[in-house]
């Protein structure tokens, strides 16, 4: 009878936990659906140069989604263009660190050393960034190039 009484009461349970997981799926899909909005509008509002708005935007996805390496990534490419280089460089090394194959974080964190003038480290990172993105982007390999002159003649000034 114990036997029986403890199966009910865990299949009971059971079929609690079933019932509960699809609001949660619905839940996440709806925080994705809305931080994939908040992304999309920061990028577009970094292509016309509004970093402030788009750093609120890329903001808003973290608040949906956390701070994952694209949320991560997109804040520090916002703080990069503001010129917050200290914070920028924290939030781009976290996202390659939780994404190591984030080729837009390897390239800002490349624009960002040398912005810093560590042409040698940037040098490294455009490397990576290139050989993740099989060459396919003009961007990078623009600056790798760039990074590989200043290191060959350091008063280089593109």
């Amino acid at each position: 009878m114990l036997n029986k009484l403890s199966l009910l009461i865990f299949l009971g349970l059971l079929a609690a936990c079933v019932a509960i997981a699809p609001e949660s799926t619905q839940s996440d899909v709806r925080n994705e659906r809305l931080a994939a909005e908040h992304l999309n509008a920061g990028h577009a509002l970094m292509e016309s140069g509004a970093y402030e708005d788009a750093l609120a935007a890329y903001t808003r996805a973290a608040g949906e989604i956390g701070l994952t390496a694209v949320t991560l990534g997109a804040i520090g490419s916002a703080n990069l263009r503001l010129g917050r280089l200290h914070q920028a460089q924290k939030q781009l090394e976290q996202a390659v660190e939780l994404d190591p194959k984030s080729v837009p974080a390897w390239n800002n964190l490349g624009v960002l050393l040398m912005e810093r003038g560590e042409t040698a480290e940037a040098g490294r990172v455009f490397r990576n960034a290139f050989a993740l993105d099989d060459g396919n982007s003009e961007e990078i390999r623009e600056n790798l190039r760039l990074a590989l002159a200043k290191l060959e003649n350091p008063s280089y000034a593109p």
